[in-house]
């Protein structure tokens, strides 16, 4: 019988996702598989992604990391949620906080409850029935402990780290491994004329890699995918029309603040993300609307402390492949499209190809019901982590620019206008094919930029309005009760994890 397994991998490109392919592919595939990465030394990360969502303790959980010496290593600080200001309208501001959004009552999701009485006047801001939002205000910060039915027993939080750091760590690990390390330019790749499929690629000094399988981590120039196979792009500007952005680094905050900002200017919003040695900022714009250097002195005159380098340009196409998998040449990371970093999902798309790749690995066959289902589920992903996007977009009242105006008015995905139709009759959220983000984000999103459904689900008046009030309270007086009995986020940083 003819052995058929892979025996090789090339990676082409480092940064944080070919370091993190390359870590997750060492971890797990057996002996006799030789991993090889090979990086520019002329080329640099786009270094923006220092921002996650909580899904990423899986994989460093899945790779045996140890938190406390990852958040070290790597300058990291907790996040509980990200701030949105301006996003409504000017002077607002609201957390999509992770984790639980009060408690639901006889079945209902909680916000029915909160809306019926809101509607009245007779309930607070949504964000006091949320741990992670009163915690976030507060610069409280903590992990779960057992504490029975109590919202500390549940403590939903991601981080944020140097995105360098973190790719120089997953080296680490990664080479300890075993994965080979090369560093060189590639000039070009082969691919067979009979199969399509890619033999080698060459390096400048004509050196060839050949490979059984290619996986192409080379950021937005998608050297393998897109320059070699010409696999095409689905351009999304017209829904999300920022196409630049400035990122600069500055001093760091006291006291740090467990959470991402995002501020909204007048054609794009602003990054704001404390780590333990500075703190990440950039504006992302569109240059349609806003010149470069009105970008970048927006930019400069909104920190919260001094720049500490030159800002830096980066220019981008919001979208994604047409394909992701085709033939031997898997394309993870910005290769496979560009995801604006509003809710801080580049490094999570990183980690769910991996994932992916894992759970559809191939043969040398390369089955294309494989490739067929890597694909599908990819651009579903995409796609429904782009509408939520869009969304912060599309519910604006804000026409105090041509930007605004056109997001607020522009058309969008229908899987997103049958979102927004359902809830705006009768604040339903729908949540398909376990998409990447749950009812609570939504509803956190929508009601925080001034999204007021008509309705709430008619059983809610299975419960009396003086008993719903009572629920409301005691949610509230719970959950400020967990903030007091946390510690600050230094204090839990300075006894668990200082860099």
């Amino acid at each position: 019988m003819t052995d058929n397994n892979i025996t090789s991998i090339l990676i082409v490109g480092g940064g944080t996702a070919g370091w993190m392919t390359a870590a997750g592919l060492s971890r797990f595939i057996a002996k006799g598989c030789q991993i090889t990465l090979v990086e520019s030394a002329h080329i640099g990360s786009i270094g923006v992604g220092e921002a996650t969502i909580p899904q990423i303790q899986v994989f460093n959980k899945t790779l045996g990391i140890n938190e406390n010496d990852f958040i070290k290593k790597t300058q990291g600080t907790f996040k509980l949620g990200i701030e949105f200001v301006n996003w409504g309208q000017l002077n607002d501001s609201y957390i999509h906080g992770f984790g639980h959004l009060g408690q639901d009552m006889s079945a209902l999701p909680f916000h029915h409850y909160w809306w019926k009485m809101r509607k009245q006047n007779k309930a607070e801001p949504l964000k006091d029935y949320a741990l992670n939002c009163c915690a976030a205000y507060q610069n409280k910060f903590m992990r779960s402990i057992d504490a029975g039915n109590s919202p500390l027993s549940n403590i939903v939080y991601a981080y944020q780290f140097d995105a360098g750091l973190y790719a120089q760590y997953l080296k680490d690990y990664a080479i300890g491994l075993g994965v080979q390390h090369l560093i060189a330019d590639i000039d070009s790749a082969s691919v067979n004329a009979q199969t399509g499929a890619i033999e080698s690629v060459s390096l400048k000094d004509s050196t060839p890699l050949s490979a059984d399988l290619f996986i192409d981590c080379s950021g937005m120039r998608a050297l393998l995918l897109e320059k070699t196979l010409n696999i095409g792009y689905e351009n999304w500007q017209h829904w999300l029309p920022t196409d630049s952005a400035w990122a600069v680094p500055s001093e760091k905050l006291n006291p740090l603040p467990p959470y991402t900002r995002s501020t909204a200017h007048s054609a794009g919003w602003q990054w704001r993300i404390p780590l333990q040695h500075r703190t990440g900022n950039g504006h992302v714009f569109s240059s349609a609307y806003m010149a470069e250097n009105t970008a970048r002195d927006i930019l400069l005159s909104n920190l919260d402390t001094p720049a500490i380098n030159d800002p830096k340009l980066i220019k981008f196409t919001t979208g994604k492949r047409k394909s992701f998998w085709h033939k031997n040449c898997v394309a993870i990371g910005l290769s496979s499209g560009f995801m604006e970093p509003l809710e801080s999902t580049s490094i999570h798309l990183v980690q769910s190809a991996i994932a992916r790749l894992m759970a559809l690995f191939p043969d040398k066959n390369f089955n294309q019901a494989n490739i067929d289902e890597f694909n599908r589920q990819t651009h579903f992903e995409y796609d429904s982590i782009r509408d939520f996007i869009i969304l912060h977009y599309k519910a604006t009242q804000r026409e105090d620019s041509k930007f605004w105006r056109y997001c607020k008015n522009m058309s969008v995905p229908d899987s997103l206008a049958e979102k927004l139709e359902l809830f705006k009759a009768s604040a339903h959220v729908m949540r398909y094919n376990n998409e990447l983000f749950n009812e609570n984000s939504w509803i956190e999103v929508l009601f925080g930029q001034n999204i007021e459904p008509e309705s709430y689900h008619p059983l809610t008046r299975m419960m009396s309005e003086q008993e719903i009030q009572q629920n409301l309270l005691n949610i509230r007086n719970v959950v400020q009760q967990c903030v007091d009995y946390m510690p600050s986020h230094n204090e839990f940083i300075h006894h668990h994890c200082k860099a």
